[in-house]
């Protein structure tokens, strides 16, 4: 991954522009890694990946729509035979 200054990215945006096409550009200020340059085609994937992280909540946070869809939610009678079990075990 090339690593550039701020000042050489401002200078010659429209090369580094092109190179972010084949690979991420690191960019740096006064030594320190400030911000990435990347591809909109790497930006989207990383939007994707965002959108597939699990989401973990306070109950008080719980956006409705998933509270109602949890509410709604019934198992496969397929696995009745496993709640069957634990009514045993009490």
């Amino acid at each position: 991954m090339v690593a550039i200054s701020a000042t050489e990215f401002a200078k010659n945006f429209g090369r580094y522009k092109e190179a972010a096409q084949r690979e991420p550009i690191t960019i740096t200020s006064y030594g320190r890694i400030s911000g990435y340059f990347v591809s909109a085609h790497e930006y989207a994937e990383l939007q994707r990946l965002r959108a597939l992280e699990r989401r973990a909540y306070r109950i008080a946070e719980l956006p409705t729509d998933i509270a109602d869809a949890i509410e709604t939610v019934a198992m496969n009678p397929a696995h009745d035979h496993l709640n069957d079990l634990l009514k045993e075990r009490k």
